[in-house]
């Protein structure tokens, strides 16, 4: 199996997550029913971005050591 198949799954499942946190964020419900919500939305920020670092820095470990074992 080619290994760029696995790069384009992991590449998709990124993007995937990306675009829906987004979808939710801009959401006609949470601008209209919430009017706290774009209040403090550096600290909201900050929070989401680090756990995109963390979960992408986790998934590209794992992907380096799938292709590691393979390789031997």
């Amino acid at each position: 199996m080619n290994m760029y198949i696995y790069y384009a799954i992991f590449s998709l499942i990124l993007l995937f997550g990306l675009v829906t946190t987004f979808m939710i964020g801009f959401s006609r419900k949470n601008r209209e029913g919430d009017t706290t919500y774009f209040q403090k939305t550096g600290v909201k920020w900050v929070r989401l971005t680090s756990f995109y670092v963390v979960a992408i820095a986790a998934g590209l470990l794992a992907l380096i050591a799938y292709i590691r074992y393979l390789i031997q």
